[in-house]
């Protein structure tokens, strides 16, 4: 079945997500992780709690605001789950409510918005693909600027994707996306932007069960609102266009190869970020030597937007690592870290350095527990560590994240 497909700039990015992942710590009941019941329709709600002691993300050197930098925060989640299938045709549908109240810095309570829909489609024997949409509103990261204030961000995403078996070992493939970021604090409203993909392509299916294939994409990104630097006003717009390979590799029965890189080409509407061009793409790893341990790798380089008022985009290196382990049969662990270096590309200012960089570290460990097929306990850390970009505000920082949480479906 294909997938929406997502560019490089949709895919999660460590750096520029530090605050939201600490917050998504307390919302592990924004979807179950266990399989519940196979009835269609479910209602699940959880409780949860984190600890951060670098909110802000803010860099070593500084105070903290009111002589404070930590802060912790309750959540309340309440959500549906709707999965079914009708035929050939499966629908796919989730809907989640939820309430964050922070215990200090009480201005940043909100409540998140998170709602999901697909519908997979198969017509016949050779034609298949995907329609959806999704909504989400959530608490934008600190990372990359300095602000006390409620930041609400709102990613909207429509995608479809179809693919044509016209061939046992040849199959043919198009997608379009449409992302949508809109920000609440109006010193962040530069951001505002639309992101459209589209692309095409073919796979080879050998009958190992791996594939390969070439996908050609072009990405359009607009900026809503208009950026004004030295009285002069900016036109941020960008077109990206990219040649890459797909491979699915089934090295062995344990092990899966996955990549998808070549060429990409960044071009600029208006001078003064350089428009830059070479290898773009990420490769990841999958291998489960037994039943009860996986292990993931990644390693990728990448184009990715920065929220941040000089720079608009990035060149992303990075490299993760994870475990998962099911220690019983109600009992699983993992652990991740990850590297990850940015070389801020998108320069807006003629006067600002054209060699700046920071690397992000990151190390996290969780455990859930299920007692029940439909209860979940989970609690998780992490550490995260940002050296460099001192000209953007935050500079280095460190920052550790407890959370604790309680899930339940219906």
């Amino acid at each position: 079945m294909p997938s929406p497909l997502p560019s490089s700039q949709h895919r999660p990015r460590v750096a520029s997500r530090a605050l939201a992942l600490a917050l998504a710590l307390g919302a592990v009941a924004g979807g179950p992780a266990w399989a519940g019941p196979s009835d269609a329709l479910h209602v699940y709600g959880g409780l949860g709690y984190f600890y951060d002691d670098n909110l802000f993300r803010l860099s070593d050197e500084a105070p903290g605001y009111d002589n404070q930098r930590s802060d912790s925060s309750r959540q309340s989640v309440v959500g549906v789950l709707f999965d079914k299938t009708y035929s050939r045709q499966r629908i796919q549908a989730q809907g989640k409510l939820s309430k964050v109240a922070f215990s200090h810095f009480k201005q940043l309570d909100y409540d998140g918005k998170d709602f999901q829909g697909t519908w997979n489609w198969q017509l016949a024997n050779h034609l298949e693909g995907s329609l959806g949409a999704t909504y989400a509103q959530t608490l934008a990261p600190y990372t990359d600027f300095q602000s006390r204030e409620r930041n609400l961000r709102v990613q909207r995403r429509q995608f479809a994707d179809a693919a044509w078996r016209m061939h046992p070992s040849w199959r043919v493939r198009g997608a379009a996306s449409r992302d949508k970021y809109t920000y609440e604090l109006s010193a962040q409203r530069y951001n505002d932007r639309t992101e459209d993909a589209l692309e095409a392509g073919f796979d080879y299916l050998p009958r190992s069960g791996s594939t390969a294939g070439l996908v050609v994409r072009r990405l359009s990104g607009k900026y809503l609102n208009e950026r004004i630097l030295g009285g002069v006003v900016r036109d941020d717009d960008y077109e990206q266009d990219e040649l890459k390979a797909r491979i699915v590799w089934r090295a062995t029965p344990t092990t899966t190869v996955q990549t998808l890189a070549g060429y990409a080409r960044r071009k600029n509407a208006q001078s003064g970020p350089r428009d830059v061009s070479g290898f773009n793409g990420r490769v990841t790893a999958s291998f489960n030597p037994r039943q009860k341990l996986r292990l993931n790798t990644a390693v990728w380089r990448e184009f990715s937007a920065i929220e941040n008022y000089f720079y608009t985009f990035s060149l992303n290196r990075g490299a993760s690592a994870g475990a998962s382990w099911d220690a019983s049969a109600k009992v699983r662990v993992d652990a991740n870290m990850s590297v990850e270096q940015r070389s801020y590309e998108g320069r807006l200012l003629n006067n600002s350095p054209d060699d700046l960089s920071d690397t992000l570290r990151q190390a996290s460990v969780g455990a859930s527990w299920s007692p029940l097929q439909t209860v979940q306990f989970s609690t998780s850390f992490i550490h995260q560590e940002r050296s460099g970009a001192q000209f953007l505000g935050n500079g280095s920082f460190k920052a550790n994240t407890v959370s604790v949480n309680a899930n339940a479906q219906f």
